[in-house]
């Protein structure tokens, strides 16, 4: 596993792995014990231009290649990755802190997302529509868009570049990837190496390691890419969707999130407060679609809140290459503090805390935090990490209200006896995914995935891929002569 952080520690630009030619170096840390684990020089402007304009070069051919040889390669990435996967969930406990448990998780997901793209490399297909002329035969044609920038974030890093980068490639595009900067490795060269392994041809998939301190919105400008496909916050996500829409570029956006699971008076408890356990405090809370409220009917909140946090004390914080471990570092200082603020500006305004959690460098223990008050600004933001807020609530009308009052609308969760009564529930809350006697945090390769409101733009997973990273040709075949009226 070291020698991923020292061989893949480069920019790789048309089918060469080599160093940035920018003025600082990205300094790559483990989130646990500060452990320097690579240097890597950043790109500059020049070297996004050079990037892009190799994908460029690359693409036309690629989108040529029979679909089916385009699909092999998928193949051989598949294999690569289980081949390596003990290597891979080293790096990824490493490199971002995360849990054995919860490197097993994107590992999983990762491969049934490339199984994915090896069938949607056969996926699109073209229409022949019907025209009021005679003698018209109107070809309507799916093909590639060109070349897809992709901006990946540090939570699932592995997962969420994979996720944008192999589509966009099975369907016959070209791809610059830029990984974000706390995770350079799993986020970037390593996706970089698995298919260079596999056979993909050099150009069609790049990786700038750089950030917007050297380049500025130069990745995003640049003329070449026809799509900007980006996961993180939707502070810069508002950003980017700008940027985009002033250059007339596509831009599909999975931003931030402030989902809730509720809890309804006819709910099973023992299994909701598991549920509610694992969709707050799955990878330190550091999850989009992470449940930051749990909301419980005032007759069931009692004894619900005693189960809630009984099993919240049980979990094992520290060393992330701990097998036992579910709460690992959370990625860096600047968001341990900031958690640390969060407390307590929340206990300031008259919260109280169930489970107060202490804070050593980036290890924050879970806090489980109630009587925050309804027009407290906390209520409306994402919480990136173990910090929870239980919500009493009085009938499920106000429930829905509670829901609701967030500018976030990503996913979240309901639990009840009667299933119908949860659909019912799922219809009147303002999010791209909702879920019944579940958790909050889904990722399928078949099922659209995305959100409402600051949650983002547009949506992947299935034919909502096809959707995001093609677009579609109308040519028209005039059989005979047509008419004109001069």
């Amino acid at each position: 596993m070291s020698s991923y952080f020292t061989d893949l520690a480069q920019q790789y630009i048309d089918g060469e792995w080599r160093p940035g030619t920018g003025s600082w170096d990205v300094i790559d840390f483990n989130p646990y014990d500060d452990e320097k684990l690579a240097s890597i020089t950043v790109a500059t402007v020049d070297e996004v231009d050079e990037a892009y304009r190799a994908a460029a070069r690359a693409q036309k051919q690629w989108a040529e290649t029979n679909p089916y040889s385009r699909r092999a390669v998928f193949e051989r990435a598949l294999r690569l990755i289980e081949d390596r996967e003990q290597e891979i969930a080293d790096l990824i406990i490493a490199e971002l802190g995360g849990t054995r448990v919860k490197a097993g998780f994107e590992l999983h997901l990762a491969k049934e997302f490339l199984r994915e793209s090896i069938h949607l490399a056969l996926r699109p297909e073209g229409r022949i529509l019907p025209s009021p002329a005679d003698g018209k035969e109107n070809r309507v044609y799916r093909v590639p868009v060109g070349v897809v920038g992709v901006i990946s974030p540090f939570n699932f890093p592995f997962l969420l570049s994979l996720k944008s980068v192999a589509p966009a490639l099975a369907l016959g595009n070209a791809v610059v990837l830029k990984p974000h900067q706390n995770t350079p490795i799993a986020g970037g060269t390593l996706l970089a190496k698995i298919f260079e392994d596999a056979g993909l041809p050099g150009g069609l998939l790049n990786v700038v390691v750089t950030d917007i301190a050297e380049i500025g919105d130069a990745f995003i400008e640049h003329p070449v890419p026809k799509v900007i496909s980006f996961t993180g916050s939707d502070k810069i996500g508002r950003h980017v969707a700008t940027v985009c829409a002033k250059h007339f570029k596509r831009a599909v956006l999975e931003l931030g999130g402030n989902s809730a699971l509720v809890v309804l008076d006819d709910a099973d408890l023992d299994y909701a407060v598991d549920a509610a356990v694992f969709s707050r405090f799955v990878h330190q809370g550091q999850v989009c679609m992470a449940a930051n409220r749990v909301l419980v009917d005032r007759s069931v909140a009692d004894e619900f809140t005693e189960k809630f946090v009984a099993k919240v004390r049980t979990l094992k914080v520290g060393d992330p290459r701990d097998p036992g471990t579910v709460i690992g570092p959370v990625i860096n200082s600047a968001q341990a503090n900031a958690l640390a603020g969060t407390v307590e500006q929340a206990l300031a305004e008259g919260a109280t805390a169930l489970v107060r959690g202490a804070t050593t460098n980036n290890l924050v223990e879970p806090s489980v935090l109630t009587g925050v008050p309804a027009d407290s600004d906390l209520l409306q933001q994402e919480v990136f990490g173990p910090v929870v807020f239980l919500i009493p609530f009085d009938g499920e009308e106000e429930a829905v209200r509670i829901v609701n009052d967030t500018p976030y609308g990503l996913s979240g969760a309901v639990h009840t006896g009667d299933v119908e009564r949860g659909v019912a529930f799922a219809k009147q809350i303002d999010t791209g995914m909702f879920h019944v006697n579940d958790g909050t945090v889904h990722d399928e390769p078949l099922v659209p995935f995305g959100g409402e409101k600051h949650s983002g733009i547009g949506r992947l997973n299935g034919d909502t891929t096809l959707e995001a990273f093609t677009t579609v040709k109308w040519i028209s075949v005039q059989h005979g002569r047509s008419g004109f009226p001069f």
